[in-house]
């Protein structure tokens, strides 16, 4: 099982600013200190401007690339704009594409970064430029890898950018859990959308969970899944006003790793969201998801995955 990571690539962004960007570097190290795939940790390619395109708007890709971004349009993405961002976005996105890739092949794969679901056709927003889900999955259509793909959010906010681009590809099956009054306030319809009340604890999350990604995996048919597996409905989460535990988000990743490899379909996980009040605590709860993803690898979805791959290909 292969594992992907691009915080090589430093962004720079004012004192104080809300988004944990030191998080990357410190899964990465966290990721090696366990022992976990030492040797398979790999700096992704940048998504190219082709790839980039089965998602987004030629337009919007140019603005991005020379900074002409409008004040309006740097504020609604939550980042400064500056050449290293639009290299992290690209190996982002890249860092999603190798790992459906290396799912294809090996039944499992990480993405220590990805997850960029607020990013519309034509704009970014919420601390997400790229959307790597749709890229990803579009591009393992074009490569012949793969036919269908349920993408399965797990992120506090509602996938908004995915649902959107989405919205009419019937080869792209998309399932959001979120809170329902949690940002963004004005919900796009994914194809599976389950809203949760503020305060939602692990019964009631992983009761819903259950039966979300059941019924997903059951609609969609897929031969690929890309499972974001964001930190932020832990409860000392900043932004996230649910009120999950550590062994909650663990039982989370474990019951939807169990659910793909019976129903036959391989998973390529990225991080997602995450802005819990001790970044200690974030990079526990991605470290436990990459640990429980080398365990499901090693209940064999490797081989399955393979021959789908060759018949696929």
């Amino acid at each position: 099982m292969k594992v992907f990571a691009c915080d090589c690539y430093v962004v720079p962004l004012p004192a104080n600013h809300r988004f944990p960007i030191e998080k990357y570097a410190l899964l990465r190290e966290a990721v090696i200190d366990a022992d976990l795939m030492r040797e398979s940790i790999v700096v992704p390619e940048p998504a190219t401007d082709e790839q980039i395109l089965r998602a987004h708007d030629r337009e919007y890709l140019e603005k991005v690339q020379i900074g002409r971004l409008s004040t309006k349009e740097v504020r609604r993405m939550g980042f400064p704009w500056s050449p290293e961002l639009v290299r992290r976005a690209r190996c982002s996105v890249g860092g999603t594409i190798s790992a459906c890739r290396s799912t294809l092949q090996d039944g499992m794969a990480v993405n220590l970064a990805g997850g960029t679901h607020h990013a519309f056709r034509d704009r970014g927003a919420g601390y997400c430029i790229f959307n790597d889900s749709v890229i990803a999955v579009r591009t393992m259509q074009v490569e012949g890898r793969a036919r269908r793909a349920v993408i399965l959010d797990a992120d506090v906010h509602q996938g908004n950018g995915t649902a959107a681009i989405a919205a009419a590809d019937p080869t792209i099956f998309t399932f959001s859990i979120h809170g329902e009054r949690n940002y963004p306030l004005r919900k796009e319809r994914s194809d599976l959308d389950v809203g949760l009340p503020d305060g939602a604890d692990d019964q009631a999350y992983l009761e819903a969970f259950n039966a979300g990604v059941r019924r997903a995996l059951q609609l969609s048919q897929a031969d690929l899944a890309i499972y974001l597996a964001g930190a932020d409905p832990y409860k000392d989460d900043r932004l996230g006003r649910l009120a999950l535990s550590k062994a909650g988000l663990a039982e989370r990743d474990r019951l939807v790793f169990k659910l793909c490899r019976e129903a036959g379909i391989p998973v390529a996980t990225v991080m997602a969201g995450d802005y819990a009040r001790r970044v200690e605590d974030t990079v526990a709860i991605h470290l436990q998801t990459v640990c429980l993803a080398v365990e499901s690898a090693r209940a064999t979805l490797g081989p399955h995955s393979s021959r789908i791959a060759g018949e696929i290909g």
